[in-house]
């Protein structure tokens, strides 16, 4: 049997009925053959009609059934009344002076997202985003000052690379070079209060025969969630990024308010059990640069010892000021001898170029003007329309 079970208010169009049609963006080929087989394709047809949607989604980055051609033209008609491949809506994209986007992107439940795409001459990050929102309110962050509203779905997660991949032309999936040759897990929220759907979203990236970035091109950034860091090592072997901005308790204690959780001590053994962490993998410690906060040459120093047996590398990153933001920026003084003394010690420590400033893109300034809704705000604005 290779066709799908007729839905005769589906094929009518009814809105409210194709609203709630499946997203097969955040799939799995597993994931699509038992929707496939729910809707009525016997195990083996689903099995190769799965594989079929998997290539045409995340290979060829097709955002239309009609257009694929591998699929019968029957099964292509049948498609969009029970699946939907569709992207997210663009709410802005800006552009910096610098060449770097910035996507406020809108899911259905009116929630948006910002991701940033940060292009070199022959290669580019992407900056991802995972949750709506963030629960962590680091107090340098500008995502830090938004309430969690919720997490990300996996579909939600890849759907980010799915447009900024439209925006740049980048279909099919390169072999060779791309402009989107890196992702890092950055954006809004952290990644490890929602492994699951990250994990989901980067296991389906990772595939060879979809957008098939490789796991050495990923870099996952977490604020210090100690008990899933090994776990992401096990399962993903990213690289891992380590939110750590301060070498004692007490600072990190408000800058970083998960410390008073997973003090310096635990989050550091972690790194050191870390199980894709190597010489040649190192493990990358980030440090906002805060003016007679945490850039002394004492703390400096002290850096160096904490990374003692640890395979790293230390990225200072100049704080970038937003609306409200009660910190300012180091001197250049102060973060080249900063930068020397932990060169000096052999870790290397490169002082990150801050990146589309002007568009409110650089890191630590990404914010969405999402807001949780309550349930009874929700019944009360369906009543009133």
């Amino acid at each position: 049997m290779d066709h799908l079970i007729p839905d005769v208010e589906a094929v009518d169009r009814n809105p409210e009925l194709l609203a709630i049609r499946k997203n097969l963006i955040g799939m799995t080929r597993a994931d699509m053959a038992e929707a496939l087989q729910e809707n009525g394709l016997d195990a083996k047809a689903a099995k190769m009609r799965a594989r079929q949607l998997f290539h045409w989604l995340y290979y060829r980055g097709t955002s239309d059934f009609a257009d694929m051609t591998s699929i019968s033209k029957e099964m292509r008609s049948e498609l969009p009344d029970h699946f939907t491949v569709a992207r997210p809506e663009i709410t802005s994209l800006q552009q910096s002076t610098d060449g770097t986007r910035k996507w406020l992107v809108k899911f259905p439940d009116g929630q948006e997202v910002e991701s940033v795409h940060i292009p070199e001459e022959d290669r580019g990050a992407l900056c991802v985003s995972s949750q709506v929102g963030c629960t962590l309110t680091c107090s340098f962050c500008h995502t830090g000052t938004m309430k969690l509203v919720r997490n990300l779905t996996a579909g939600e997660i890849i759907a980010q690379m799915l447009v900024a991949r439209d925006t740049i032309g980048e279909w099919p999936s390169p072999k060779g070079e791309r402009m989107i040759s890196n992702i890092v897990m950055m954006g809004m929220g952290e990644p490890l209060l929602n492994y699951d759907n990250v994990a989901k979203a980067l296991k389906i990236i990772m595939d060879g025969e979809g957008i098939s970035l490789s796991k050495r091109r990923i870099t996952l950034s977490t604020s210090g969630v100690v008990p899933k860091i090994h776990q992401c090592g096990e399962e993903l072997g990213v690289n891992l990024a380590i939110s750590l901005h301060a070498v004692s308790n007490d600072v990190r204690d408000v800058l970083v308010p998960i410390n008073k959780r997973y003090p310096i001590k635990e989050l550091l053994q972690a790194c050191k059990d870390y199980p894709s962490s190597n010489n040649a993998r190192r493990i990358t410690f980030e440090y906002v640069m805060l003016d007679g906060v945490n850039d002394s040459p004492a703390e400096a120093r002290e850096l160096v010892r904490l990374l003692k047996d640890i395979p790293a590398k230390v990225n200072l990153i100049p704080f970038n000021p937003w609306p409200g933001s009660q910190y300012k920026c180091s001197s250049n003084n102060a973060i080249h001898r900063f930068a020397k003394i932990v060169n000096d010690a052999g870790y290397s420590s490169p002082v990150r170029v801050p990146r589309g400033r002007d568009i409110m893109a650089a890191c630590g300034q990404l914010k969405s003007e999402s807001t949780k809704i309550r349930a009874s705000e929700r019944k009360a604005a369906a009543a009133a329309s």
